[in-house]
């Protein structure tokens, strides 16, 4: 693989991770001018599959219908593992409801070591010392990064009980998304198999609007917040991971992806005025760090 491959690629998994760093800014915004949880997902999510659609009946027009389609069981499949998808989105979107993003971010990030143990539930094997390291790292790196020796759960402004609930839950559903998005239905294009892991999470985010949304539907959030969120959420990141990575290669991508965690802390902190401190940067750092280590191959070719 050339360098000016690798380099295309790693400039394209940079911008599909800053602008997913940047969406949990935007649902801040669209919640301090009084939008629910519901509204916010849902318009996401419909102005999503709306845009996936127009991209793959574009690339249907341009490959002149040569492109390999989904079957049922393929479709059924990428449904199934979407729930998960729809899953991250509800529970990410409730914990910053209730903390920072700055900490709702880390919170996430937790994905690092949640795979690790579940590759190891799966593989039914033990996880290498470098892998033990890299989640050692991220621990203490979590520590740091959401103050952890200084919470004061009787912040008014600060639900820590509910926030960090709902950000270890996203967690949790996001290692799933990443696991299944990784192994089910390769041999379809990915605009095929973004659209139907979007209408598989549309099903819980539609199921949880209704049952959660007590007021009125405020249709305002479509052409305030709803493009924004589709395009920073569910268009543009998944087509620049998905273009870049096979450039990159999954260790090298692993580590240009880490720039989302940075980027969603400083968006926070300059548009929402959130206040990070030293320490917590030291965090952000030692995740980051953690991995950089589980990527990175430390044997000479």
């Amino acid at each position: 693989m050339s360098n000016n491959n690798i380099i295309k690629g790693v400039f394209l998994v940079a911008l599909g991770a800053t602008s997913y760093g940047m969406l949990a800014t935007f649902v801040k915004l669209a919640y301090k001018e009084d939008f629910t949880t519901a509204e916010v997902t849902s318009s996401q999510f419909i102005y999503g599959i709306i845009g996936i659609l127009i991209i793959n009946l574009f690339q249907r027009t341009k490959n002149k219908n040569t492109a390999v389609k989904a079957s049922p069981k393929n479709i059924l499949h990428l449904m199934l593992a979407g729930t998960s998808l729809g899953m991250t989105s509800v529970f990410y979107y409730l914990a910053v409801k209730y903390i920072p993003v700055s900490i709702g971010i880390v919170l996430l990030m937790q994905t690092v070591w949640m795979g690790v143990l579940l590759e190891w539930f799966l593989d039914k094997k033990a996880p290498s010392l470098q892998k033990i390291i890299a989640v050692i790292i991220v621990l203490i790196g979590t520590a740091f990064a959401i103050n952890i020796f200084k919470i004061n759960f009787n912040d008014p402004n600060i639900d820590w009980t509910n926030g960090l609930f709902w950000g270890l839950l996203a967690a949790t559903s996001f290692t799933t998304t990443m696991f299944t998005a990784n192994k089910v239905a390769l041999g379809i294009s990915s605009a095929q198999r973004s659209l139907y892991m979007l209408l598989g999470g549309a099903v819980i985010v539609f199921g949880f609007s209704l049952y959660t949304q007590t007021t009125p539907f405020n249709f305002e959030i479509f052409t305030k917040w709803g493009i924004v969120l589709a395009l920073f959420g569910t268009i543009i990141p998944p087509m620049l991971l998905n273009a870049g990575f096979p450039h990159t290669g999954i260790g090298l991508g692993s580590i240009v992806s880490s720039l989302e965690l940075p980027v969603s802390v400083m968006m926070a902190f300059f548009l929402l005025n959130e206040e990070v401190l030293g320490i917590q940067w030291l965090g952000i750092a030692l995740i980051i760090l953690a991995i950089v280590i589980m990527n990175i191959q430390f044997k000479r070719k």
